[in-house]
Parts: C-alpha cells; sequence; structure tokens
C-alpha cells in the first residue's frame, strides 16, 4: 500500500503511533516521473517529534547557571571568544528547532537544518572578514587559531616531471610515489560526493576537464597549481576524479533502483531486520534521478552553465583563500570548510534542480542555493580586496587565446542552437506550409478542368456541326 492510503482507507492503526505531520504525503499527481516511489506506515516516534520546549528548557537553564552561578573571568579577549562562540549556539539551537525544512528528510530534518544554520553563520563570518582591512583581516584569525596570521613559506611545485628517474638508482620511480600523500583519497572521496549532488556523468566529467584546463591557466598566479603533466591527467583526471566519478555513478544507480518502503522501528519483528533500519536511515528518504537537459531551453542551457561556473568557482576559491588568508594546507580550517560544502552543496543542487524541473511548485529559488551563492561570491570578493595584484597578473598570450577561441564557440553554439536554428527551422516550416497550400490549390483547380471538360466541350460532333451548316 502506497504512503498515505492507509489512512485515507481505513485510518492509524490501534494502538500506532500518530502519523508525522512533516510525512504528509505528495498528491500523486504531483510525482514525477523522475521520482522514485515511496511506501511508509507513518510511524511518529520520539525521535521525530519537535522539541522545541525542551531545547527551550535546556538552553535557559545553561545561560542561568553561566550568570547565577559561574564567576566571569577578567580577561577580555576570552570573555569575547566566549560570548561569540555562546551566541552562534544560541542561534544555532534556534535554527535546528524553527527554521524551515528543505528538501531532505535522512537521517533527520533537524541536522540539514543545522547546516542552513551553519551557512549563515559562516556567511557572516566572511562579510565580516570583508569589510576589515587586509592585515586586521589576516591577524583576526588568530583568534581561531595563534598559529594563523603568518605569512606562507614558499614551496617548490611541479619540479622534475620524469615518470620514470634514471639519475635515482635507489628509487627511479620516487616523482611518482612522491605524489601519493593524502590528497589522492581525498580527489577520489570529493569527486564521489560530487557526483552523488550533481548526478550527471557529463556535468561531472566537464567540470573535471576545465578545472584541469584552469589550473594550467592559473599556475602563473599560484605556484601550487604548477603540477606535472601526468599528474593532471592521469592522476587527477583518470585515476582519482575518473575513479570517483564511476564510483558515483554506480551507487546513483542502486539508489535509483531500490526500493523505499519505511516502517517503525518497533514495527520490525526482528533483530536484524531493526538493526537494518538503522542502517537504512542514513541514505536518502526518497530519489530523484536528475534530467538536467541543458540543450532542451535556453533557460536550461544558462543554468547549466551557472552551476558550472559556480562549482569551478568555489573549487578555485579554496585555493585562493588559503593564498590570501595564509592558510596552511593542511590545516583543519581548509578541511571544515570542504566539509562543510560537501553536506550543503546536495542540498544546493537539489533545490535548484526543483527550481528548474517544476517552477510551478518551486517559484523561488531554495534557501540553501541562495546561500551557496551567496558564499561563493562573498569569497571571491574576498580574494580581490586581499590580494589585487596577484589576480590581475596578466594570462600568457597563448593560454588567452584559447579562453577567447572556447568562449566564442560557446557563444557561437548557443546562438545557433536556441536563436538561428529556431528561425531557421520556422522558416523552413513555413516555406513547407506555404509549397502544401499551393499544391492543395493547384490540385483542386486540375481536378475542377478535369470535371468540367465533358460537359463544357462540345465535343467532336459539336465541332463538326460548327463548321458545317444545319440542313434544312
Amino acid at each position: 500500500m502506497r504512503r498515505g492510503e492507509r489512512r485515507a482507507v481505513g485510518g492509524s492503526r490501534p494502538g500506532s503511533p500518530e502519523p508525522a505531520r512533516w510525512a504528509a504525503p505528495r498528491e500523486p499527481l504531483g510525482r514525477r516521473s523522475t521520482e522514485s516511489e515511496v511506501y511508509d506506515d507513518g510511524t511518529n516516534t520520539f525521535f521525530w517529534r519537535a522539541h522545541t520546549l525542551t531545547v527551550l528548557f535546556i538552553l535557559t537553564c545553561v545561560l542561568g547557571y553561566v550568570t547565577l552561578l559561574e564567576e566571569t573571568p577578567q580577561d577580555t579577549a576570552y570573555n569575547t571568544k566566549r560570548g561569540i562562540v555562546a551566541s552562534i549556539l544560541v542561534f544555532l539551537c534556534f535554527g535546528v528547532t524553527q527554521a524551515k525544512d528543505g528538501p531532505f528528510s535522512r537521517p533527520h530534518p533537524a541536522y540539514w537544518r543545522f547546516w542552513l544554520c551553519v551557512s549563515v553563520v559562516y556567511e557572516l563570518f566572511l562579510i565580516f572578514i570583508l569589510f576589515q582591512t587586509v592585515q586586521d583581516g589576516r591577524q583576526f584569525l588568530k583568534y581561531v587559531d595563534p598559529k594563523l596570521g603568518v605569512p606562507l613559506p614558499e614551496r617548490d611545485y611541479g619540479g622534475n616531471c620524469l615518470l620514470y628517474d634514471p639519475d635515482n638508482e635507489t628509487d627511479p620511480f620516487h616523482n611518482i610515489w612522491d605524489k601519493m600523500d593524502g590528497f589522492v583519497p581525498a580527489h577520489f572521496i570529493g569527486w564521489y560526493l560530487k557526483t552523488l549532488m550533481i548526478r550527471d556523468w557529463w556535468m561531472c566529467s566537464i567540470i573535471s576537464v576545465m578545472f584541469e584546463f584552469l589550473e594550467y591557466s592559473l599556475e602563473h598566479q599560484l605556484p601550487n597549481f604548477s603540477e606535472c603533466w601526468w599528474d593532471h591527467w592521469i592522476m587527477d583526471v583518470l585515476v582519482c576524479n575518473g575513479l570517483g566519478i564511476y564510483c558515483g555513478m554506480q551507487t546513483l544507480e542502486w539508489l535509483s533502483l531500490k526500493t523505499y518502503k519505511w516502517q517503525g522501528l518497533w514495527n520490525i519483528p526482528t533483530y536484524k531486520g531493526k538493526m537494518k533500519r538503522i542502517a537504512f536511515q542514513f541514505t536518502p528518504y526518497s530519489w530523484v534521478r536528475f534530467e538536467w537537459k541543458p540543450a532542451s531551453s535556453l533557460r536550461r542551457w544558462l543554468a547549466v552553465c551557472g552551476i558550472i561556473l559556480v562549482f569551478l568557482l568555489a573549487e578555485l576559491n579554496t585555493f585562493y583563500l588559503k593564498f590570501v588568508l595564509w592558510l596552511p594546507p593542511e590545516h583543519w580550517l581548509v578541511l571544515l570548510r570542504l566539509v562543510f560544502f560537501v553536506n550543503v552543496g546536495g542540498v544546493a543542487m537539489r533545490e535548484i534542480y526543483d527550481f528548474l524541473d517544476d517552477p510551478k511548485l518551486h517559484k523561488k529559488l531554495g534557501q540553501q542555493a541562495w546561500l551557496v551563492a551567496a558564499i561563493t561570491a562573498t569569497e571571491l570578493l574576498i580574494v580581490v580586496k586581499y590580494d589585487p595584484h596577484t589576480l590581475t597578473l596578466s594570462l600568457p598570450f597563448y593560454i588567452s587565446q584559447c579562453w577567447t577561441l572556447g568562449s566564442v564557440l560557446a557563444l557561437t553554439w548557443t546562438a545557433w542552437r536556441f536563436f538561428l536554428r529556431d528561425i531557421t527551422l520556422r522558416y523552413k516550416e513555413t516555406r513547407r506550409q506555404k509549397q502544401r497550400s499551393r499544391g492543395d490549390e493547384g490540385g483542386v483547380g486540375n481536378g475542377e478542368g478535369h470535371l468540367s471538360g465533358p460537359e463544357g466541350s462540345l465535343g467532336p460532333e459539336a465541332s463538326e456541326g460548327e463548321g458545317v451548316p444545319a440542313p434544312h
């Protein structure tokens, strides 16, 4: 029985919990062809109920303890840090309990509300950094970690690019082993998760290849973009990115074929079934297969180009922010930012797809997608303000020529596909209709002449009668 049908037919089962309001079924006519069918018994346990009063009571008790029973230290810097952290925690408590739910509900809607509020906090932090001077913004990070605020040491990238180094007799393949660091599994895991977000092989492959071209183009600005050719195309594109995309597509295939049938934990009789149900709590509640169809309309084409642009810009911001804010690549803030984008990126992509695919139901861009776009733009503005000299370093001539040629080809294809092609097709269709109408008119005229010939003509006897006088 489909989700919600039991309630419509016979109501809730005696002794079972009341159905959850948040799990109200979507109308059958509203389910898209790319969306999986969901079966749910509607069980609402303590885990799913709202706990607004409980959270408010605990929060008030904690604040009362700090105010009445704890002595305030005389350290101004410490009190400032603790006050900022407490303000952020209170805002997160409010958001987790009161913010609007997004498109995801597993493992719990509160989990995604938490990351939505973290997005707001991160955007406000970026705005604060943006309004500081360059020196003050870099030194402000000392409040987060006293080791920060120090210029990064110069490092040598690229170097010897020989796959086999005959000069090194002990280990001629040392160049390959030197690249086998923690960034190899990070590349694989990152592209596996990006594939789960985008859900399209072509878009993932385009982003992967284009980022390598960007690294080639910008290596004169950032030294760590300078890599060996085999590191770009073999290690990154084929091995790490390609394998991550492949595993992601296999996971998407499994998720699209999976049966989404949900039961309450206490309604499952066996312990094995209960453990399986707990494990599946961390899988999607339902599944929507993304069909971007970029060539179907100009709106979708521009949207897909915008998504690719934002993805590439977010990737570049990772490197440029480390450079302008003096963050070491292995610092925990860099890892925390990547974890943040992993959690908010999937929600943002789903909201963008819903906005494009079903504009009648989703009349405005989702809240998480809006915040991700704002965060990406603010990070770019910080990079522009903090180090305009690096960004204004002119591209080498041959690289600028390549990007100009690529831009011209993209614009030409766009003009042909969505403007010139449509005009040509309409012109051909108009000509075809005119020719068809002329043929129909000619056929009608010929038919009328053929029918009037025997009746209107005088015939041979009549013609003879015209030339010979009639006998008296």
